[in-house]
């Protein structure tokens, strides 16, 4: 019978041969869920999938890229949004 912490499907199941030949069972943690971009839901690129007390140990600059909105939206995202911020709307009152 497996450890209470161990029903639950939050750890996988993972059969392990081990030396003596015997197969057993070991729960590893699930992996997170990759990151994706909050504009249009891409996998961000430059960002690890790792669980959170790993990222933590990893510098900051390897968790995400360096640019603004870097590990928030994809590089095509982030484009757009600097073109839109840049652009100059007509006022529409002509002389």
């Amino acid at each position: 019978m497996p450890a209470g912490k161990n029903r639950s499907r939050t750890f996988r199941r993972i059969h392990v041969r081990t030396p003596s030949g015997k197969s057993v069972l070991h729960y590893r943690r699930r992996k997170p869920s990759k990151p994706t971009c909050a504009g249009c839901g891409r996998v961000l690129a430059g960002v690890p999938q790792k669980l959170p007390y790993a990222l933590h140990k990893i510098a900051k600059s390897s968790r995400r890229p360096e640019r603004p909105y870097g590990g928030v939206l994809c590089s095509i995202c982030s484009r757009q949004l600097w073109k839109d911020k840049t652009r100059v709307e007509p006022t529409g009152v002509e002389a």
